[in-house]
């Protein structure tokens, strides 16, 4: 029974739908500082799954490579063009559809979390865990930060953001349903790297949540992919 995929597709789907209906309600200085504090978050945990890391460069060269695949067939500008045209209905089916205005930063803060819901080291690498031994621990704590995470952006972002539960659900049940398949093929060491990647890239996305940096995040995500074959073939051949 995959109780954490449920419960974590749940908490962005009612914590979206609340923040929504709050919207202004939510005192400004909560909705500036809070996505501050989720940005803080997401980069310390991406750092605590950096350091488990087995082999560097094989880690190193699946993130550039699969980078350059992103950016070759465009992956982020496919979400944010696809996130524009689901915005638009739900604007007209809700009056309130949040106070961001420029689609530039509605882009930018939607598909940092989608990311952040739908493909984070922790989400991928719970769903597989739970998946493998019914161990929801992992997704469980996840749940706790994406329903305050979207409860604070679906005030500027609008109820769009109870619609990252429906990919978050269909990438979690996947990876749960192949978990049995996936992870008796995998080492320890395939297992690091596909975490430290994954904290690479939930690093990258804390400092996009936070204004810092815009990272092109989900052109980075093919890499996630490409860790564990690059990193077996690695230890084989050449470490």
């Amino acid at each position: 029974m995959p109780i954490g995929v449920i419960v974590n597709s749940l908490a962005v789907l009612i914590g979206g739908f609340f923040g929504a209906v709050l919207g202004d309600k939510i005192p400004e200085r909560l909705r500036v500082a809070l996505p501050l504090t989720f940005g803080a978050a997401s980069m310390g945990m991406g750092i605590v799954y950096i350091v488990k890391m087995n082999t560097l460069p094989a880690v190193v060269f699946a993130l550039v490579l699969g980078a350059a695949i992103g950016e070759l067939i465009k992956f982020e500008k496919g979400i944010a063009w696809c996130a524009v045209r689901v915005q638009k209905p739900i604007s007209r089916i809700f009056k309130n559809s949040g106070s961001i205005k420029d689609e530039k930063e509605f882009i930018q803060q939607f598909v940092a979390i989608l990311i952040l819901f739908s493909a984070s080291g922790t989400g991928i690498f719970g769903a597989l865990k739970e998946g493998m031994n019914a161990d929801h621990s992992v997704l469980l704590a996840k749940s706790i930060l994406d329903f305050f995470t979207a409860g604070i952006f679906a005030t500027g972002l609008g109820y769009i953001v109870s619609t990252v539960a429906v990919p978050q659900f269909v990438i979690f049940m996947t990876l749960f349903f192949s978990a049995s398949a996936i992870l008796p093929m995998t080492t320890p060491a395939m297992v690091a790297d596909f975490t430290a990647l994954g904290g690479m890239i939930m690093l990258a996305t804390g400092l996009r949540i936070s204004g810092i940096k815009a990272f092109p995040i989900a052109n980075m995500l093919p890499g996630l992919i490409l860790v564990m074959p690059i990193s077996h073939l690695w230890t084989t051949f050449i470490h």
